[in-house]
């Protein structure tokens, strides 16, 4: 993976939108793209299969939560695909993230990246408190939750931007920090709370960031998306 990478996430409702969206693109321009829970429980796999064949690395934001032994047998089926990076919920806890670890794992030892949810960016300190019942502040739950998934042997976590330069403090500048919330200066913030622009994210410790709506619901989306990259990366094309 690159040090630092723009990942579009996909929000289609199926695989023809999700293609006329790519084709806006031109040849060569590959995004990383990000496939969640909408359109991977409307295609399945083989969604995942025709992005491949296209060329563009993929980001598998599936968020798996369950018993270990579910974990782990889920992603033992995962690891079939030819995707990038998957997720989990840093919540399920260590016996869970250790499980999924080894589901992942190959008969021949590689495996996509493997990275934890620590708290959603819609989650904002109100909520933590009077809903979940989580008294610890929201910086410190990320952090326990990042040091947990560290210690399993995962990769790194997802976080808001926020977070980003506190996890890199706590688990090494090598542990990646996945973050969604990013949204241009003049946009609006939708159902984000814990959010940040692409460039100042880029200051703030993020190695990836998740761009959906600002991309995909922009007039231009295929300018949207230099912009961003323009923003975090300082590239004019990234490919």
């Amino acid at each position: 993976m690159n040090t630092k990478e723009v990942i579009v996430a996909l929000d289609f409702p199926d695989c023809a939108e999700t293609l006329a969206f790519l084709d806006r693109f031109p040849d060569g321009e590959k995004p990383f793209l990000k496939i969640g829970m909408e359109l991977y429980f409307a295609e399945g796999p083989s969604v995942v299969r025709e992005l491949r064949q296209r060329g563009h690395r993929i980001f598998l934001d599936l968020k798996l939560c369950d018993i270990p032994n579910t974990v782990r047998r889920a992603m033992s089926v995962l690891s079939r695909l030819d995707v990038d990076m998957v997720n989990l919920h840093a919540s399920g806890g260590s016996a869970m993230m250790k499980a999924a670890l080894e589901g992942l794992t190959r008969p021949d030892g590689s495996r996509p990246l493997l990275i934890a949810v620590t708290q959603l960016t819609s989650t904002d300190a109100r909520t933590l408190k009077e809903e979940l019942l989580i008294d610890t502040p929201m910086e410190e739950t990320v952090l326990r939750y990042a040091r947990n998934a560290a210690a399993q042997g995962l990769d790194g976590v997802v976080c808001s931007p926020l977070e980003a330069a506190a996890v890199k403090r706590r688990c090494g500048n090598g542990f990646l920090t996945v973050t969604p919330g990013i949204r241009f200066a003049d946009g609006e913030t939708g159902d984000q709370k814990r959010i940040m622009t692409p460039d100042r994210a880029a200051n703030a410790g993020c190695d990836c960031i998740v761009v959906g709506r600002p991309v995909t619901l922009a007039p231009d989306p295929v300018e949207a998306y230099r912009h961003c990259v323009r923003e975090f990366i300082g590239e004019g094309d990234h490919v």
